[in-house]
Order: structure tokens, then C-alpha cells, then sequence
């Protein structure tokens, strides 16, 4: 089931040049330190970054210092070599995640994440494969993408279906938030050093922006978004919306976005103008 995009609109030039002076402005290093995508900037093997990058965006929500300790916590429990324990540990070494819990991320989510990646890990050097193997050519979002690793991720005997509510997809019409997060992390490419741009096969131009209420809001003040409920179609909207301004990377305003929602923008929304 793939969605079809909605039209474009046309974008008022003080909120085009608002999204761009503060893509600018949040696209930084600074950024870094109080974001969970700070967890996997901790390590330099790939597959390090994406195990990483894949939990720490898996775990993002709540308040961002308590994401940033517990996926922290999570590191540790790996000895802080995320990829070595993955493939080698053993089922004794599963003990001490027992009582790992996040929100509603509890022990049996965590072992299933373990079970998944050491799975694949073993036959597959990358975990971009997983995403990029079920893109079209004539794709124009990484919908397929999402959907296929959807499938392929709950495909396992020791798959449990609590865990299931982890992992978005667009077919149950979620906005896939922290999909989408991980997917920009892993495949954004510049030279501001937040995004880590490691992933070869998947065009930033198909990346869809991440929906959180910072960004949902903000998108809705601006003109961006329409449609009255937040789901996948919305995330789409607003995609959409933001390829008028840079088509080949328009998840680059996630960054504007974000920051304008921090900044409390949705509340004064006239003050930046």
C-alpha cells in the first residue's frame, strides 16, 4: 500500500527564509550534546553507530536528558562495544538486561532488539541493507523501505508481538517519527557534523521528515501541514511542502523546525518575524 504524495504548495517567502536561517543555525555541532543522536556520535565503527543510532532513536521519547541516560545505560550493558556484543554474547550475558526498562520498553522489547540484530548482523555487514533492499526504482519516499523493514524486523519465531508497537510502519498509518529520525541520521550527508551521512544506497531526497509535536506544530503555524490528524499522510504533507524548497534533501528543515518548536515558536508564533 503506498500512499500517494500530496500536491505542493506554494510557501510564503518570510517562512522560506525563516526555515532557512535556522536549519542553519541548528544544523551545528552544538547541537549535539542534549540530542540522543549524541549516542551514536560516541562511536566510530559503522556498525557501532548504527546499532546505536537505531536504539537511541528507537528510545526518543520523553525528556531528551532522560533518552540520552538510559540509552547510555543501555551502552554499558553492551560493555560500550554495541556491535562485539551483538554478535558474540551469549545467553548467560542476557541476564543483566532483565531489568532494562524505558517508558513502555521493557526487558522482552530488549531482548527481542538483541535477538534481531545479532540475527542479522551475522549475515549482513550493514543494517541499511535491511531498508534500501525493498525501495523501488520509481519509489519517490522511502515508504517501501519503512514497510519492508517492518515486516522483516517481526519476522522471527522469537518475535514478540508486544514489541511490535516499536517499530512504526507506514501501513498502520503512523507518522514513523523515529524511523524517520534514524533514517536521517543514517543518511543525510554534509559537512555540519550532525547528521553522520554513512549510508550510500538510499537518496536523501526520499527521506521523509520526522512528525514530533515540535515539528507538528511549528509545520501547522507556518502553512505547512493541513491535514487535521498527524499520521503518515501528514508526515508526507509536510514533505511535500518542504521539497518545494530543496527537492534532492528536504529533511534538512527538521533541524528549523525542531529548533523553532524549542524555541517556543508554537506560542508566540509572531515574535521571529
Amino acid at each position: 500500500m503506498v500512499i500517494a504524495e500530496p500536491k505542493s504548495i506554494e510557501i510564503p517567502y518570510f517562512v522560506i527564509d525563516l526555515l532557512e536561517k535556522k536549519s542553519e543555525q541548528y544544523n551545528r555541532r552544538d547541537f549535539i550534546e542534549n540530542d540522543p543522536v549524541s549516542i551514536p556520535h560516541r562511536f566510530s565503527l559503522r556498525q557501532d553507530i548504527e546499532i546505536m543510532g537505531f536504539w537511541a532513536s528507537m528510545l526518543a521519547w520523553g525528556q531528551r536528558k532522560t533518552i540520552i541516560n538510559k540509552c547510555l545505560e543501555l551502552s554499558a550493558l553492551m560493555d560500550n562495544a554495541p556491535f562485539d556484543f551483538v554478535l558474540n554474547h551469549t545467553e548467560g550475558d542476557l541476564k543483566k538486561f532483565l531489568a532494562f526498562k524505558h517508558r513502555t520498553f521493557n526487558a522482552t522489547d530488549t531482548l527481542y532488539f538483541l535477538h534481531f540484530f545479532q540475527q542479522y548482523y551475522r549475515q549482513h555487514d550493514s543494517l541499511e541493507n535491511a531498508f534500501s533492499n525493498h525501495i523501488l526504482e520509481s519509489d519517490t519516499t522511502i515508504e517501501n523501505g519503512l514497510i519492508g523493514f517492518h515486516e522483516l524486523f517481526c519476522n522471527s519465531e522469537n518475535f514478540s508481538v508486544r514489541t511490535r508497537k516499536h517499530i512504526a510502519t507506514p501501513i498502520r498509518k503512523s507518522s514513523c517519527k523515529r524511523m524517520n529520525m534514524f533514517l536521517r541520521w543514517m543518511v543525510r550527508v554534509d559537512d555540519k557534523g550532525v547528521d553522520f551521512g554513512i549510508w550510500n544506497n538510499i537518496s536523501p531526497a526520499l527521506l521523509v521528515c520526522p512528525c514530533d509535536v515540535h515539528v507538528d506544530r511549528v509545520g501547522r503555524l507556518l502553512g505547512l501541514i493541513k491535514r487535521p490528524v498527524t499520521d503518515w499522510q501528514t508526515a508526507l504533507e509536510l514533505t511535500t511542502a518542504l521539497k518545494t524548497l530543496d527537492p534532492h534533501d528536504p529533511v534538512k528543515y527538521d533541524f528549523a523546525l525542531f529548533g523553532l518548536g524549542i524555541e517556543g515558536f508554537a506560542d508566540n508564533p509572531w515574535s521571529l518575524r
